[in-house]
């Protein structure tokens, strides 16, 4: 039977999700049901919590009963103002001072971007209108996010984007593995992606840029690749120096997937001084049980407005949503409560350390990195010399699929960006009540996946 839901593929009969308990979900493809599926991605990498948590499910049939709806464009609820106060007050003292809760991360990043125009227009500085972003990058599919994404998904609609020449610019990935030249060390690689963004802010007239925006890490766009110390300061930098808004979307990676008990990602990478002044969240903060994402907004930002007209320009119809807010403040103190974003940090980077160790001798396993609760295998048909499969291979799916049958649910890409070059990545982000216990399984898992997976291609005559 063909699929009646407009998504991913048109006519072909989709995998289903049918129910989970803990890091197990069962899934159904193709007439064939699996069972006791480690979900290694979390659908992607949403989960904090895992599948069927009690606390939540009593959690979500209270705040059932206490509210509906209110428009917050007129009357917000008090489940957004808790929320806001919960996760400041986690962010280090004094790096944001507001929040806005929306439904997606693709709707709060198109957000900041309204945000962050109209902080120029309240200081009458109306000429600062440039974007920059990093190629290859992934913010969204709403049309103002996929202007500031740089991969081929976005090639399609490119006649209706923000205008991507004048004022959507790009900036390098930060890709070592690809990237990084034969004796040079990470630092001074990092070093000469900041000099290539200090000279695109040059010649584009520094009056008339308004931001630079970058993911605090790479998720399903390039694979997790960790930045080092240098960069994200290097960024902040350049950005002070030149009258910048610094944005960094954390919606993949940051709400402690990537932090050891704490919630920012980019804290593992700059001082508290050096805080964003807008940051994008999402996915984990509500660990999928209510669609909800959000936007941080710092002091600078904030004190325009207060300064200036004292009005937001803009409202969405579900914005701070009192349920979806109620749910996310319960998912929130729980992980707050049992420590999880530790937890996730020291199991994910245990499972990182077995994976590096295991794959250090596979014909098609070219890297594997990441940080925390956040990795990424990436695939090539010569590790020697990395060279990428053909991109109509399709092998990043193929390997989530050859995954599923090792019982793994895993986010497998053909990743790319709009200049032709192509990568395969398998993206892992699991939940973060992940024990060692299913580390252990779920890397033999994945192990024999690359195994079985390697056979099938050197089969074909590929590898």
């Amino acid at each position: 039977m063909s699929s009646q839901v407009f998504h991913t593929t048109v006519t072909k009969p989709k995998a289903s999700a049918k129910d989970g308990k803990g890091i197990f979900m069962t899934v159904e493809k193709d007439g064939k049901v699996y069972t006791n599926v480690i979900d290694a991605i979390t659908g992607a990498a949403v989960g904090s919590l895992g599948w069927g948590d009690t606390d939540i499910q009593e959690a979500m049939a209270e705040a059932a009963k206490h509210h509906t709806y209110s428009f917050p464009g007129c009357i917000v609820s008090t489940a957004a103002e808790e929320l806001s106060k919960f996760y400041i007050d986690q962010c280090p003292k004094g790096a944001f001072k507001s929040a806005l809760w929306t439904c997606s991360g693709s709707e709060s990043n198109e957000n900041a971007l309204k945000i962050v125009r109209q902080y120029q227009l309240e200081r009458g500085r109306p000429e600062k209108l440039k974007i920059i972003s990093r190629e290859a990058s992934y913010h969204g599919f709403t049309l103002g996010a996929m202007s500031i994404g740089g991969g081929p998904r976005g090639v399609p609609f490119e006649d209706i984007m923000i205008d991507q020449k004048n004022v959507c610019l790009k900036m390098p990935m930060f890709y070592p593995y690809r990237r990084m030249k034969d004796g040079e060390t990470l630092e001074q690689y990092a070093q000469r992606l900041l000099d290539s963004l200090e000279q695109l802010i040059i010649e584009n007239d520094p009056n008339t840029v308004s931001m630079v925006i970058v993911e605090s890490m790479s998720g399903s766009s390039i694979g997790t690749p960790v930045p080092p110390k240098n960069y994200l300061k290097g960024i902040r930098d350049i950005c002070n120096k030149y009258d910048l808004i610094f944005m960094v979307d954390e919606v993949m990676c940051g709400t402690g997937r990537i932090n050891d008990g704490k919630l920012c990602c980019w804290e593992n990478f700059l001082a508290p001084e050096d805080a964003p002044d807008i940051q994008s969240v999402g996915k984990t903060l509500g660990s999928g049980y209510v669609t909800i994402a959000g936007v941080l907004v710092g002091p600078k930002i904030y004190n325009a407005f207060a300064e200036g007209s004292g009005v937001i320009v803009g409202a969405q119809t579900y914005h701070s949503h009192d349920f979806n807010c109620r749910v996310a403040l319960a998912v929130q103190q729980k992980v707050l409560k049992q420590n999880l974003t530790a937890n996730v940090f020291k199991m994910g980077n245990l499972m990182g350390d077995k994976l590096q160790k295991a794959l250090v001798d596979s014909k098609i396993v070219g890297d594997v990195r990441g940080l925390g609760g956040f990795w990424t295998l990436e695939l090539v048909k010569d590790k020697s010399t990395k060279e990428i499969f053909q991109p109509s291979l399709k092998i990043g799916s193929r390997f989530a699929n050859a995954a599923l049958e090792h019982k793994v649910n895993l986010m497998g890409l053909t990743g790319g960006n709009t200049t032709g070059e192509t990568w395969d990545i398998a993206v892992l982000g699991p939940s973060f009540i992940i024990t060692e216990k299913d580390v252990e399984l779920l890397c033999e898992r994945i192990v024999e996946t690359v195994k079985d997976f390697t056979k099938a291609l050197e089969t074909e005559g590929i590898v």
